[in-house]
């Protein structure tokens, strides 16, 4: 459907898809320019009223022969509208939608086509640094809700005419706007054109959830295989970063983070804090951090092993054995500690912070020296859950931190009933879970080792030197 030189039919089929009438913030201004009736429309809130205000004040100044000059519409905003973002259109159904997204669209009698002058502003925070991504030494900004200054903030650090932001849309209700970014010579082309693909044939009503809804309507999950097939962050660096290496980034509007695909399991091993500081430096906390993270599948497994095998150990090992036994059975101590780990982690979520600190003393007595004397728990599993707590926040991705904790109560419960045997079929078959998980262009997730490339898992794993191109 497309708009007509007679305003009146136009604003009679607009007002049957806009409840104008109804809605309080679709706002309907009638306006004469230069002796000719025109008709704009805009959202309450989303538009710079500063802005319009100097737009309308000139073209309201109109005389009636400079108007009848014009032909169209494109012409009209070319001589008379000094605003840059402003372009015609003429599908009805768009107009509205851009309506809704937030510029004003001014219509004119005797034009088939309308004036879009993109005036809108969003609520937005500020670019402050994200709280599960910080960093002790470089950058202090983030990324927010709105899609175009995430967009300008990367590229901000990546001032290269071959850096590409695409937008689409997708919802067939919410209309939302979704940025595929990449540096043209760089990106895969393959892999750029099934990503683009599956993002444009998402059929659903809305992305309720954003970026979640979004990565749900492109990967075809496995329930049993909980390891994460997206990596998420909400730092401009590690995207440009990202974009850089030939990774595509994907913006989401009303998302504050950036979604990097195609991703593997070793890409979540890399964290900024690695490359702000020098490489033997850097290189040390990702050892460090890599193998305190992936000790937490082992580690109860491990000593429930070891308890069922305490009087095969040398005596120098008789301390890993519980000093203070109760009646309730290890495994059933561990299993309760790890839930109520995560109650801990739901119940400070919800807190207001001026009761975070409260809370967290009062759980600390709870699951510490009170639990152990009321014969709940015993020292030693309040010790290992303890360092698993602590352990688990050295990698800030909370899919991979859970995928880990199923694995890891998978393993105990193998291990408990199955003694060694279990211990070795539960790894086995966690690494069979990983190696047969596929990324959403359906590669291998455990690249660079399947398939192997040596330049890439020496990057991943090391903290390579920055080399100049000569």
């Amino acid at each position: 459907m497309t708009l007509s030189s007679d305003l009146k039919k136009n604003q009679e089929t607009i007002h049957k898809i806009l409840p104008v009438e109804q809605s309080f913030d679709l706002i309907e201004r009638e306006l004469v320019i230069g002796g000719k009736k025109a008709v704009l429309y805009f959202v309450d809130g989303f538009i710079k009223d500063e802005i319009m205000e100097k737009v309308l004040t000139f073209i309201l100044k109109l005389q009636p022969e400079e108007v009848l000059k014009v032909k169209n519409a494109k012409e009209f905003f070319c001589h008379y509208i000094s605003y840059v973002e402003t372009t015609v259109e003429k599908d009805i159904d768009a107009l509205v939608t851009q309506i809704l997204s937030g510029p004003c669209a001014l219509i004119i009698d005797g034009f088939s086509e309308a004036i879009v002058i993109d005036t809108r502003t969003y609520p937005a925070r500020s670019t402050q640094e994200p709280e599960k991504e910080k960093v002790m030494r470089g950058s202090r900004d983030g990324l927010v809700e709105t899609i175009v200054m995430n967009t300008a903030l990367i590229r901000r650090r990546i001032r290269d005419p071959k850096f590409i932001a695409e937008m689409v849309t997708v919802g067939q209700r919410s209309y939302t706007d979704v940025a595929i970014c990449y540096i043209s010579d760089m990106v895969d082309p393959k892999v750029l054109e099934e990503i683009k693909t599956k993002i444009c044939s998402v059929k659903v009503k809305s992305l309720t959830m954003n970026q979640e809804s979004l990565a749900e309507c492109l990967i075809r999950r496995r329930w049993y295989n909980p390891f994460p097939k997206v990596r998420y962050t909400e730092r401009p660096d590690v995207a440009a970063a990202s974009i850089l290496d030939g990774s595509i980034i994907v913006l989401v509007d009303n998302d504050p983070s950036a979604m990097i695909l195609p991703t593997s399991l070793l890409d979540f091993i890399q964290e900024p804090d690695d490359y702000y500081y020098p490489p033997v430096v850097g290189g040390y906390m990702r050892l460090i951090r890599n193998l305190v993270f992936f000790s937490t599948l082992f580690v109860t497994p491990a000593w429930i092993l070891i308890l069922q095998n305490l009087d095969r150990l040398p005596q120098s090992f008789q301390f890993l054995g519980i000093s203070e036994p109760n009646a309730i059975p290890v495994i059933i101590q561990l299993l309760m500690l790890e839930i109520a780990i995560d109650v801990l982690r739901l119940a400070s979520v919800n807190t207001p912070s001026m009761l975070g600190n409260s809370l967290s003393i009062i759980g600390a007595l709870l699951l510490g020296d009170f639990a152990v004397k009321a014969g709940w728990f015993v020292p030693d599993t309040i010790l290992y859950m303890a360092y698993i707590a602590i352990a688990g926040f050295a990698q800030p991705s909370i899919e991979l931190n859970y995928a880990i904790k199923f694995m890891r109560i998978f393993l105990l419960l193998t291990t408990y009933f199955a003694g060694g045997i279990g211990f070795v079929f539960g790894l086995i078959l966690v690494l069979v879970m990983v190696a047969t998980n596929k990324t959403v262009t359906k590669k291998g997730y455990l690249y660079p080792f399947i398939p192997f490339n040596w330049q890439s898992l020496k990057e991943h794993i090391l903290r390579v030197k920055l080399k100049q191109d000569r």
